[in-house]
């Protein structure tokens, strides 16, 4: 399990926390941002999730890989945004790049 995963469930708990609290108390500031919480932390596990099953895959790959695959690994576990970026660029630059232009 990996620091992500952990913070995302005690990010995801505390959210509830904020969120039945600010429902009790009819503060709507409060269970905004519990909502808010709680979506971070299920984007955290995800992350974790994720960085756990690439971790497991690269045990599989051809020697030569595994280096760099575990490079690549770090680089994403030290920077998750600076990833989630690259590779949401990369999505968008794929699905672009499928159409068809007139």
């Amino acid at each position: 399990m990996t620091d992500e995963r952990i913070e995302g469930a005690v990010t995801g708990a505390n959210g509830k926390l904020k969120n039945g609290i600010g429902r009790l108390t009819g503060d709507t500031k409060l269970q905004l941002e519990g909502k808010f919480d709680e979506v971070k932390g299920k984007a955290l596990d995800a992350y974790g999730r994720a960085i756990d099953k690439l971790d497991e895959l690269s045990e599989r790959a051809p020697a030569d890989l595994r280096e760099p695959v575990r490079t690549g690994l770090d680089f994403a576990r030290r920077k998750p945004l600076l990833t989630t970026g690259i590779i949401a660029g990369l999505a968008f630059i794929l699905a672009g790049s499928g159409r068809r232009r007139r």
